[in-house]
């Protein structure tokens, strides 16, 4: 099995739509194979590597809420808006992070990815920019099934 950082498919969507946004950072996080915890498998926009390290339970952080709940989350001003601890957002603070606006990806009718993109700054993402954020997820979730990840 490739990584996810691997396949220029994804590179490239990533980038696009970091452009096409105008967003700070891209990222892609995936339930593991085995177990319930979500960890961030590939960044574009990146200040540095810690999300590769970061792994977070099934229902924590953004990536944990959004495949537990299979809805797309939209946090404006953090840590202002948060809920809970800021601790608990680990790609937030790694990153430095302001906005977001996370989508789940589905395989079998199933969320077991997160599509993340985020400013440095308060940003209110629009409707457009939300939108083609679910767009890149759908491709997303093609280019993936069809690499058997």
């Amino acid at each position: 099995m490739k990584e996810i950082k691997e396949l220029q498919a994804v590179t490239l969507m990533c980038d696009r739509l970091m452009a096409n946004v105008g967003c700070d950072f891209v990222a892609l996080a995936m339930q593991n194979e085995v177990g319930p915890d979500v960890r961030w498998h590939y960044a574009s926009g990146n200040l540095n590597d810690k999300y590769k390290r970061i792994t977070v339970r099934f229902g924590k952080g953004i990536a944990g809420k959004i495949i537990s709940s299979g809805s797309p989350m939209l946090m404006k001003d953090f840590p202002k808006d948060v809920i809970g601890k800021v601790t608990d957002h680990p790609i937030m603070l790694a990153e430095k992070l302001v906005s977001t606006y996370a989508v789940p990806l589905f395989f079998n009718d199933v969320p077991k990815g997160v599509l993340l993109i985020g400013n440095r700054k308060t940003t209110l993402f629009s409707e457009e920019d939300q939108q083609q954020v679910s767009e890149a997820a759908q491709s997303l979730e093609q280019i993936l099934k069809a690499q058997k990840l």
